[in-house]
């Protein structure tokens, strides 16, 4: 795990959207993991401009979103596919029959499941993962307790989220109890997790999932087994960490080749 402190969101930007930059270029068709939430929107931002600036091409490549509500009405503004759109897809040229979500509302929501498996599966697997994290540790829609080995499936929204995704729908109330989410093993099968944190807020999932013991009660801390995840955190979501010292030294002074 390398843990990567910078000033801010626009750097945090620029460094990630360098490692997708950089796998498109030697991989045109590559795979990618793609979140939702407000912490990856500055890598969509900066992948955006790099399309339209520097001709950053899409058209090859797959994407694969990590989770979806479940019992949204197809074109609901708030489903993830929609939000995806919005955010980062329909702003490069990726082709739409490339940008897979999960159907929240299948008739057979396991069989669905397994078959959104079967599409990563399909075109050789996630390449590259962008990841956010909740303050409770969760990534994806993985909740504390979740099992480390889980696959892709449906899973119950705890109250905390719940109430943290409130602000994009009209009241609490509205929000589903539901969602379709990459298990945690699905997750770990990418061949390089991106995990964004930035605020005050995230600062204590950062140092538990970062420096504490892996857990289940912290879903984001399995990332420790991971053999290539880059946490990119800034200032305030660095706050917390004994190490972050030495984080900032072996950034300082790793081999320019390296990447991330």
């Amino acid at each position: 795990m390398e843990v990567v402190i910078l000033p801010g969101n626009r750097q945090i930007g620029k460094l990630a959207a360098d490692a997708v930059e950089a796998l498109l270029r030697r991989k045109p068709n590559a795979v990618l993991g793609l979140a939702t939430g407000s912490s990856p929107l500055p890598v969509y931002d900066e992948l955006a401009v790099r399309h339209e600036r520097d001709g950053l091409d899409f058209s090859a490549a797959h994407a694969f979103a990590l989770d979806e509500y479940v019992g949204l009405v197809p074109g609901h503004p708030e489903s993830y596919r929609e939000v995806i759109g919005r955010e980062f897809t329909s702003r490069v040229n990726i082709l739409p029959e490339n940008v897979h979500t999960p159907d929240g509302s299948a008739a057979d929501i396991p069989a669905e499941c397994r078959a959104y498996e079967d599409r990563m599966r399909a075109v050789g697997g996630v390449d590259l993962q962008i990841l956010g994290v909740g303050t409770d540790g969760h990534i994806g829609f993985n909740e504390p307790g979740s099992s480390l080995a889980s696959r892709t499936r449906i899973k119950t929204l705890i109250e905390q989220t719940r109430r943290d995704n409130a602000r994009f729908f009209t009241s609490l109330a509205d929000v589903p109890h539901h969602v379709v989410t990459q298990g945690l093993g699905t997750i770990l099968e990418a061949r390089h997790v991106v995990l964004i944190a930035t605020g005050a807020q995230k600062a204590p999932a950062v140092r538990d999932f970062v420096e504490g013991p892996v857990s289940a009660v912290c879903p984001a801390s399995v990332l420790q087994f991971h053999p290539h995840a880059s946490i990119l955190v800034d200032e305030a979501a660095a706050s917390s960490l004994k190490l972050a010292d030495f984080y900032r030294h072996t950034h300082d002074h790793k081999p320019s080749w390296q990447g991330l």
